[in-house]
């Protein structure tokens, strides 16, 4: 079984920046496939950015420049850096950790762009 935490998100002004890390408990993290997502309110999960069990990382074009993902597997742990944060990228953002048929998500952070 494995479980996912996020964990990062708050309150942030126009312009600011965030990190924010999903850790993985289970086995053999290194394996999976993790991705980041992102629900605001009143629309439908998007996908935001995401890195394979190679380690290579893949963005939604709209995202690209702006977010990067990474992962540690020392910690079982993969994060997304936000920068250049906008008020439209207020929503729960969620971490993903997909293999063949398997898919198991965390409880989602809130991120809210502010001033």
């Amino acid at each position: 079984q494995v479980q996912l935490v996020e964990s990062g998100g708050g309150l942030v002004q126009p312009g600011g920046s965030l990190r924010l890390s999903c850790v993985f408990f289970g086995n053999v993290f290194e394996t999976y496939a993790m991705g980041w997502y992102r629900q605001a309110p009143g629309k439908q999960r998007e996908y935001v950015a995401g890195i394979t069990s190679d380690g290579d990382p893949s963005y939604e074009d709209s995202f690209e420049g702006r977010f990067t993902v990474s992962r540690d597997i020392a910690k079982n742990t993969v994060y997304l850096h936000m920068n250049s944060l906008k008020p439209l990228d207020t929503a729960v953002y969620y971490c993903k950790a997909y293999r063949n048929s398997l898919a198991y998500w965390g409880q989602g952070t809130q991120v809210t762009v502010s001033s």
